[in-house]
């Protein structure tokens, strides 16, 4: 498997040992952590927080999940080359367990991302950060390379079928940005 995932019968929370089937980009170490929080925004900053706090490196991957399992709620995956990282939560009061709780994750922490500000192309977007994919929301096929892309400095790809993949939709003046904006109106927030 690719993203978040360790091959098959490999334990998610040791080193792989079977590189080949990982992609370069991909940290060895997966782990869930379940805060109980239920909100979008409170995941993405408990993410940075926790990256910052147990210096994690530039490799390591943070996404958010929502779980519906009777308790609707918001859990974060961490795939990182950090070793100790479970025992460094834990003593921060945070239970984690092996694995990702789901092969479509959001990703807040992703290499590249820090750099992902202001205007890019769509090439440049892909070159800089671990994002494979850009993909136009109602439209086929790949935008072109060379379209001017406005991050509103708020990007957050998903991963889908392996591939780590930015969903844009078209704006003003033949650009695009991304699909999820930074400060969504909550419903119902006019009455």
């Amino acid at each position: 498997m690719t993203g978040l995932h360790v091959p098959s019968g490999v334990p998610s929370d040791a080193p792989s040992d079977v590189p080949s089937a990982r992609p370069s980009h991909v940290p060895p170490y997966v782990l869930t952590v379940d805060p109980g929080l239920t909100d979008l925004r409170a995941a993405d900053h408990l993410l940075r927080r926790l990256a910052a706090e147990l210096a994690l490196p530039e490799d390591t991957f943070g996404c958010t999940h929502l779980l519906r399992d009777g308790r609707p709620r918001v859990a974060l995956s961490l795939t990182t080359s950090a070793e100790g990282c479970r025992e460094r939560l834990a003593a921060q009061g945070y239970e984690a367990t092996g694995g990702a709780p789901d092969a479509v994750g959001r990703a807040v922490l992703f290499p590249g991302a820090d750099g992902l500000t202001g205007t890019l192309t769509v090439a440049e977007l892909l070159s800089r950060s671990a994002i494979d994919r850009v993909s136009v929301l109602g439209a086929g096929g790949s935008p072109d390379p060379e379209t001017p892309l406005v991050t509103r400095d708020h990007v957050r790809p998903q991963w889908q079928r392996g591939e780590l993949v930015l969903t844009v939709m078209p704006a003003a003046g033949g650009r695009l940005t991304p699909f999820e904006v930074p400060d969504p109106t909550p419903c119902c927030a006019d009455h």
